[in-house]
C-alpha cells in the first residue's frame, strides 16, 4: 500500500481548525505532508495553545485520512503552536485587579446573575479576594442576591481623590446601578449614558486588591458589552446557557461575539444552567425538562471548554431571593456543584494567563483553597 500525498491534501481540505473559517490547507495550518508507504506525517501549525483544540485537530486529521484515503494508514500529526505577538486584550487595566471575568448569556432568563453570584461566593470560600460589578444596567439583581438592596455606597478619599466605596457582603465587594435607583424605578437610558455610568463604577471606585472581578453583563450583544470590552482588559468570558435550542442559538452568538476579530476575548467556557431536575424524594432520578446536554454539545461544537452543569433546585431560587447565594449552603449538593464549576473556571483562567499574551501582565499569584490547580 502506497499513500498519495495529493489525495491526502485533498482530504484535509474538507476540515477546518476550530475557530477558523478556511480549511486546514487553505489557511496554511497544514505546512507539510510526508508519505512513506503506508505511513503519513502531517505537520500542523496552530495559533492557539488550547489543549482541546490541538486534540480535536489531531483527531480530525486521523479520522479524515482513515475515512477518505485509507483505513489502514498509519497517521502521525506533529503540532507546533505559534501564538500571535499582537495583544489579545484591550482596555486600560485597573491597578490591583488581577483577573476580570465577564459572565454573559445570549438571552435573558437563563440564570446568568444567579451563576455569577454563586461563582463569586465559591471563589471567596476558596480564599480569593473577589469583586462583582453588576453591569446589567436595565435589570440589576445583585443587590437582592447579596441582601444589600437598601445599601448606598459612600464616597471616600483615596490619594486625594474622591472614590466610591463598594458595598461588601459575604466578603465580596459589590457595585451595581441598583444602589443608585429606587427598586421600583425603571432605568430609561440610552447606550452612551449607561456606558458612562458603568465607567464611573469601574474607574471611580476603590476596588482595592482583587484576585477576581466578575462582571455580570446584560443579555445579548449590545452597547454595554462593547463598552466593557473597550474599557477593560477582560481576562476571559464565561457564557451561561440553558439546554434548549432557543437558548443555545443565542449562546452561540454570545461566544462568537467574544471570539470575533474586533473583540478577541478568550472564552473560558460554557456553563449549562437548569440542566436537569431531581425530585427530593427520588434522588437518583434526573428529568431533563429543557433537553439533555445541549450546552455541553454546543461547547464541543465550538471547541470551547465545558465548565459544568447546574441542576434545577428550589433552594437555588430561594437563596437568591433571600439574599444568601446557594453555594454558601455548607455540605449541600449545590455547594459541591458550584465548587467544581468554580475550580474549572480558575483552571481555565490560569491556563489562559500562562498561554496567551495580554497588554497587562494578569497573573494569579495564589491558589489558596484550590487543590484542583497545580501550584
Amino acid at each position: 500500500m502506497k499513500l498519495d500525498r495529493k489525495e491526502i491534501l485533498k482530504a484535509l481540505e474538507t476540515i477546518t481548525v476550530a475557530g477558523e473559517g478556511k480549511n486546514m490547507v487553505e489557511s496554511g495550518a497544514v505546512t507539510n505532508v510526508i508519505t512513506f508507504g503506508d505511513e503519513v506525517v502531517v505537520d500542523l501549525v496552530l495559533g492557539t495553545p488550547a489543549m482541546h483544540i490541538k486534540k480535536r485537530a489531531e483527531d480530525d486529521i486521523k479520522k479524515t485520512i482513515h475515512d477518505l484515503v485509507n483505513a489502514e494508514a498509519k497517521v502521525k500529526v506533529n503540532i507546533k503552536v505559534e501564538v500571535p505577538e499582537k495583544p489579545e486584550i484591550k482596555g486600560k487595566s485597573i491597578p490591583g485587579i488581577k483577573n476580570i471575568i465577564a459572565v454573559a448569556s445570549g438571552k435573558g432568563g437563563v440564570g446568568k446573575s444567579t451563576v455569577t453570584a454563586n461563582l463569586a461566593v465559591s471563589l471567596a470560600k476558596m480564599g480569593f479576594s473577589v469583586g462583582v460589578l453588576d453591569a446589567d444596567i436595565y435589570g440589576p439583581s445583585m443587590p437582592i442576591m447579596f441582601d444589600v438592596e437598601n445599601e448606598k455606597p459612600i464616597s471616600i478619599l483615596v490619594d486625594g481623590k474622591s472614590k466610591m466605596k463598594p458595598i461588601e457582603s459575604y466578603e465580596i465587594k459589590l457595585l451595581s446601578i441598583g444602589f443608585f435607583t429606587s427598586p421600583s424605578q425603571a432605568v430609561i437610558w440610552r447606550g452612551p449614558m449607561a456606558s458612562k455610568a458603568l465607567n464611573q463604577m469601574i474607574f471611580d471606585a476603590d476596588w482595592g486588591e482583587l484576585d477576581f472581578m466578575l462582571i455580570d453583563l446584560p443579555p445579548g450583544t449590545g452597547d454595554i458589552h462593547l463598552s466593557i470590552m473597550q474599557s477593560l482588559p477582560v481576562t476571559g468570558a464565561v457564557v451561561v446557557s440553558t439546554p434548549q435550542a432557543v437558548a443555545l442559538a443565542d449562546a452561540k452568538k454570545g461566544v462568537s461575539m467574544f471570539l470575533s476579530e474586533a473583540i478577541n476575548v478568550p472564552v473560558l467556557g460554557i456553563i449549562e444552567n437548569m440542566a436537569y431536575f431531581t425530585p427530593e424524594e427520588l434522588p437518583n432520578n434526573k428529568y431533563y425538562i429543557f433537553g439533555q446536554e445541549g450546552a455541553k454539545n454546543l461547547a464541543a461544537d465550538l471547541a470551547v471548554p465545558f465548565l459544568g452543569e447546574v441542576p434545577i433546585v428550589q433552594s437555588i431560587r430561594e437563596a437568591g431571593d433571600y439574599g444568601r447565594p446557594a453555594a454558601m449552603q455548607t455540605g449541600s449538593v449545590i455547594e459541591t456543584v458550584f465548587e467544581n464549576i468554580t475550580r474549572k473556571v480558575v483552571e481555565e483562567t490560569v491556563s489562559r494567563n500562562e498561554n496567551l499574551p495580554a497588554t497587562e501582565a494578569i497573573k494569579i499569584t495564589t491558589m489558596a483553597g484550590c487543590s484542583a490547580v497545580k501550584k
